[in-house]
């Protein structure tokens, strides 16, 4: 378990309060706790950030999963309300004694699901109240539904600071919300640059891959097979590029990671196109860096993203990004440098830029040797702890002031 504590019912624990202990505690929430970038994101937040600087406890609406044995930290606590879909009014009650028990001196919530937190927080006194938007709510791709821009309308004023994860994100939070400026901080994601990082000696044997690095070029992906990701999108690339292309048969391969709803109909949809043997869907799996250093090339075929915590970890690999145009995508690949932006939905685009990859795997590779190159520059985890940091700090800050005034 990495020391950290299991998740359990705020209603049942009798959590520490941190009697003698000085550090300011950052309560994060979020709807749930589990394998998904924004949860990802928040690992990376504790198990980087100095344990000098303050405590932390992780609030999942719903629950709390094996997820959290990626914390690190000996003094983490989890606490999971197992909330019942629907507006979570009736727990506010058990939130509001939560938050007095616990008296975190910042509650951080993350995306809408978590938005509604504020309030008890608010009314608990928490002196400093942030909340993240990290990507597109899935029934509201465009930010156009205009009920959920009411509600985070509604909940503005019990927000101190926001923090966005990506230029589209900041703007949709100024255009359609109304949240000034000066409230809100851009904070891109960072990647852990020693454990993503190109192998040693090149591109390596995947583990149970049926694929060779030395006999095939792989473009794969990692990630929940749920509608939003698109998965289809990207098997139905693969089909149409060799059928264009059915020279490349003989080493282009197909790699898909990851557990959910499209898993069966990816495997349906190529088992149809009579490409069983071409194509590797073995799952979810816990070695994704190994899995991105058997690669040639990641694709990320989503209908809607923030910051995608995948491409980073692929670029800092030494990948080239074959990717959709959504959300804060464009932010982390430059076209034509470090990979290719496609329409979100076209599959007849991926498969043209994918066909132009694989034709000149020289350029491919190079494109991933200068997105490495961009993450150590721009996407460290020192740059995202230094900026989430400085957020809690200069809150913290302004609230000690107001206090003594």
């Amino acid at each position: 378990m990495n020391g950290a504590k299991a998740g359990h019912s705020a209603a049942e624990c009798t959590p520490s309060t941190g009697v003698g202990d000085t550090r300011p505690l950052v309560l994060h929430v979020m709807y749930r706790f589990d394998t998904g970038g924004l949860e990802n994101g928040v690992v990376n937040l504790i198990n980087h950030m100095p344990a000098d600087a303050y405590r932390h406890a992780v609030l999942a609406l719903t629950e709390v999963t094996d997820f959290r044995h990626r914390i690190q930290r000996q003094d983490v606590e989890f606490f999971a309300l197992h909330k019942k879909p629907g507006h979570g009014i009736w727990l506010f009650p058990e939130l509001y004694r939560l938050f007095k028990k616990l008296k975190p001196a910042v509650v951080h919530s993350r995306n809408l699901a978590a938005l509604e937190v504020q309030l008890p927080a608010w009314a608990a006194g928490v002196p400093v109240r942030i909340h993240g938007e990290h990507g597109r709510d899935v029934t509201d791709l465009d930010g156009s539904n205009r009920r959920h821009q009411w509600a985070r309308r509604l909940y503005k004023p019990f927000v101190k600071r926001y923090i966005a994860l990506s230029r589209d994100l900041a703007a949709y939070l100024q255009d359609a919300v109304h949240v000034p400026t000066a409230r809100i901080t851009q904070a891109y994601n960072g990647v852990d640059t020693l454990r993503f990082a190109p192998g040693p000696a090149g591109t390596a044997a995947i583990l149970g891959c049926p694929f060779s690095p030395e006999g095939h070029w792989i473009v794969g992906t990692v990630g929940r097979m749920a509608p939003v990701k698109d998965q289809l999108m990207l098997a139905q690339a693969f089909v149409l590029a060799l059928q264009q292309a059915p020279e490349l048969r003989r080493r282009l391969r197909l790699v898909m990671v990851g557990e959910g709803p499209l898993r069966a109909q990816a495997q349906a949809l190529l088992d149809e196109a009579g490409l069983t043997d071409l194509a590797w869907l073995p799952g979810e799996r816990s070695d994704v860096p190994d899995v991105m250093r058997g690669l040639q090339c990641f694709a990320l075929p989503s209908l809607a993203e923030g910051i995608s915590n995948t491409i980073l970890e692929a670029m800092a690999c030494g990948l080239p990004v074959l990717a959709t145009d959504v959300g804060g995508s464009a932010d982390l690949v430059q076209v034509g440098e470090t990979g290719v932006l496609v329409p979100a939905s076209q599959a007849q685009a991926m498969a043209s830029a994918l066909l132009a990859l694989a034709r000149d795997p020289a350029r491919a590779a190079a494109m991933g040797q200068a997105g490495r190159a961009r993450v150590e520059a721009l996407f460290s985890m020192s740059a995202m702890v230094k900026t989430y940091q400085s957020v809690y700090d200069d809150e913290l800050r302004a609230t000690r002031r107001r206090q003594t005034n």
